[in-house]
């Protein structure tokens, strides 16, 4: 550590103890100053930042963790934007949490400042899926809401995302100013305690039944459940959110045999039966499918601690169960729903589909054969968000979603959805069934021969720390500066930079502008359609690898042959790229 850098931590950390903290807090900065300046130095180097979509880091004390106190700083620069924003209203907001450690702490402090600040707060009793958050802002007609989840990462991570009207992630400009406001919160004496408590009113059960009766709209195919309503389905919440109402939705539609793994339905923020509670992880999904086996489910499901992404596990020709990547589930989903539109005759050409950049072409090859429009947006379910607000009124939304494992269908939500797409992909196994004689994983291979067999996959480089963040950005400047010229010999032919948002067709030379808000991402196009795309995390400290490759699947007898020939197609890529 500089000096220069030991002072600035050590001036920064003297501040807490110096100020109006509790004393169990200072208690844990004394020990980090006498016992493990590595820490003291990473837990107060630099603010944990209030990004686009909010806060997000690993809980402790300091100025860069998560905590009542840098919750509570920037749950007060969101409320005076707020009150700028809306000078003169009755200010709502809506806030909801999910099940890892301190969440009910901190979103009760959240509750707390902004009913000292006046507004009219709607807060959950208890733990709730982040999509019913967003469902509340929009039912309730709030101006914000804030729901306490770090999504899917380790259990020493907690964050805080920040909505708009729409139910949405804020998007620019509100993030933007938003992010300016909390950089105004210089001293915890700013944040606004303990006044109002007459201001909050909890949400209950009633509440839910409105989100599960609005989910039940999305049904396709009541004629399918009613013939294989015991369907056999496993469902895990990973100790999160969707442990109630997932069921619930399920039953609601006509399911009958819905078996949760028992370890992992207690909601538990250690989440002690995995090592990471994300459900694009075939190790996590270890349990799940040990009871699927064991009962001969048809479906096995599972969702992140805060039940906005979906995991889907399905059995092949060989009994084995298969996890599904995001693009397949997206793809299946998206499929299931362009076919039934179709069939109800509700398909008129003003309909569209959402995805993004680094997400499979199979959703843009089947919007194109059903007739719908098909939009690609920047990576985040806000940017999905946005166009379905400015095509509200013009044209209808069906569903999109993202390679990550999140999906929406409907616009009454403007988040990832788990509980909805959990209830359709059982749904949708169903209709497969009963019209076609097909188990989900023998249609997917039926849309591959339709469509082309699109295969994607991922590699997530971690780099921890401030050292970390500093490489991940050197990577992404060498990319610039230094872009590959072909990709398994097919030369690149095209290259999108979404940070100078151009385009660059490689071998004119000639620039277009692309029409998106600036992000750090850079694609590759190759002659023989495979796309690489890199990115850096927005909430997490990884840099991340997005390989896409297609071929022909004349028939489903050809599936294992082209599968592992189009897996070997992307081992090839990684170890060019020196990834493998």
């Amino acid at each position: 550590m500089t000096n220069e850098l030991e002072q600035l931590v050590l001036s920064k950390a003297q501040k807490w103890l110096d100020g109006d903290y509790d004393e169990a807090t200072k208690r844990q900065v004394r020990y980090l100053m006498e016992h493990d300046r590595k820490e003291l130095t990473e837990s107060f180097y630099k603010d944990l930042e209030f990004g686009t979509g909010g806060l997000r880091g690993i809980m402790g004390v300091g100025t860069n963790r998560m905590n009542v106190y840098t919750v509570g700083m920037a749950t007060q620069g969101l409320a005076n934007y707020l009150k700028k924003n809306f000078a003169g209203e009755q200010i709502r907001v809506a806030i909801g949490h999910d099940s890892r450690n301190n969440s009910r702490m901190f979103a009760e402090r959240v509750a707390d400042i902004f009913a000292s600040n006046g507004f009219q707060v709607y807060l959950f009793d208890a733990l709730r899926p982040t999509p019913e958050l967003s469902f509340a802002i929009r039912e309730l007609k709030c101006h914000s809401g804030v729901v306490v989840t770090a999504s899917h990462n380790p259990k020493e991570y907690n964050g805080y995302k920040a909505y708009w009207t729409d139910g949405s992630q804020v998007t620019a400009p509100h993030d933007k100013n938003i992010i300016a406001e909390v950089a105004r919160i210089t001293d915890i004496d700013q944040i606004q305690l303990g006044r109002n408590p007459e201001n909050i009113t909890l949400l209950g059960e009633e509440f839910d039944e409105i989100y599960l009766n609005r989910i039940h709209t999305l049904s396709l195919s009541p004629e399918s459940v009613a013939k294989y309503h015991d369907m056999k389905i496993v469902y895990t919440p990973l100790h999160g959110a969707g442990v109630r109402l997932v069921p619930a939705s399920l039953r609601k539609f006509g399911f009958t045999n819905i078996s949760l793994v028992p370890e992992q339905a207690v909601i538990d923020g250690n989440f002690p039966t995995v090592e990471s509670p994300n459900p694009e992880e075939r190790k996590t999904m270890t349990k799940a499918i040990e009871l699927g086996s064991k009962l001969g489910a048809d479906l096995v499901l599972a969702t992140d601690p805060d039940s906005d992404r979906i995991g889907v596990a399905l059995r092949n020709g060989k009994g084995e169960y298969v996890l599904l990547n995001g693009n397949q589930t997206l793809s299946l989903l998206m499929a299931y729903q362009l076919t039934r539109w179709s069939e109800l005759g509700r398909i008129d050409g003003n309909q569209y589909v959402v995805k993004t950049i680094v997400t499979s072409q199979m959703p843009n090859a089947m919007a194109k054969y059903f007739g719908v429009k098909c939009y690609d947006c920047l990576t985040g379910f806000k940017y999905i968000a946005r166009i379905i607000r400015n095509n509200e009124g013009k044209a209808t939304y069906i569903g999109g979603g993202e390679e990550s494992f999140g999906y929406l269908a409907g616009d009454y939500v403007r988040d990832k959805d788990a509980v909805s797409a959990c209830s359709l992909a059982a749904e949708a196994a169903a209709w497969a069934k009963d019209t076609m004689g097909l188990t989900l994983y023998e249609w997917l291979q039926e849309l591959y021969v339709k469509f082309g067999f699109y295969r994607e996959a991922l590699v997530s480089v971690v780099r921890k720390g401030m050292e970390g963040a500093a490489e991940i950005q050197h990577k992404m400047a060498d990319f610039r500066a230094v872009p590959p010229k072909s990709i398994l010999n097919s030369p690149v032919v095209k290259i999108n930079d979404y940070l100078s948002l151009e385009t660059t067709d490689v071998q004119s030379g000639a620039k277009t502008p692309i029409k998106e808000e600036s992000s750090n991402v850079l694609q590759w196009f190759a002659a023989d359609g495979t796309v690489v795309s890199v990115r850096p995390s927005g909430t997490e400290p990884k840099i991340k690898f997005y390989f896409g490759v297609r071929a022909e699947l004349k028939s489903v007898a050809d599936f294992d042959r082209v599968e592992a020939e189009l897996d070997a197609k992307i081992e090839a890529i990684k170890q060019e790229l020196h990834l493998a």
